[in-house]
């Protein structure tokens, strides 16, 4: 893999996570903690779509649609094993 596709994943899992965070909204880490289970999740949810052996097509707004998804299902993985006061 490329730097610079590293990179694009990187940002992409970023962007998903803040994403979900704004959507889950209540009972999460803040916003550091979603971008990193968000960026884990759009790992996830790559592995999932793949797994399913959906393709997501090229482009950026597909790639973040998976990523977003992956994202929302470790937020709320999270959210329902780790519960925090």
């Amino acid at each position: 893999m490329e730097f610079g596709m590293f990179i694009s994943w990187v940002v992409v899992g970023l962007l998903a996570g803040g994403l979900a965070e704004i959507v889950m909204k209540d009972g999460g880490y803040g916003l550091i903690g979603d971008l990193v289970l968000g960026l884990v999740g759009s790992v996830v949810g790559g592995g999932i779509f793949w797994a399913l052996g959906v393709s997501a097509g090229g482009g950026l707004f597909p790639t973040v649609y998976v990523a977003f998804a992956g994202a929302v299902i470790a937020i709320v993985a999270q959210r329902k094993v780790w519960t925090h006061a």
